[in-house]
Parts: structure tokens; sequence; C-alpha cells
């Protein structure tokens, strides 16, 4: 694969992934994620 595709293809990729980490963000699934993730880590270690 030439180097300019392999470039293109990188640079595609990683707006969309830029595009659905902002998606996320914004439409305020970030804390629900984060407040999911405090309560599993919490289980594994016994606490919660």
């Amino acid at each position: 694969m030439k180097r300019s595709v392999r470039i293109c293809i990188f640079t595609v990729l990683a707006l969309a992934g830029t595009a659905f980490l902002l998606y996320g963000v914004f439409s305020g699934q970030f804390a629900s994620v984060l407040t999911k993730a405090a309560h599993i880590c919490l289980e594994c270690i016994g606490i919660g």
C-alpha cells in the first residue's frame, strides 16, 4: 500500500474517532460512563 493511502486512511479514522469522542462528551455520555466505571472498580476491590 502506498504511503499516501495509509496517511489518508489514518487521517479519516482519526477524524472519525475524534468526532465520535466529541459527540459522546457533548451528549452527556462521559459522565454516565465515568460513573459506571467507578462503580465497577469499587465492586472489584470490594468496597462498593
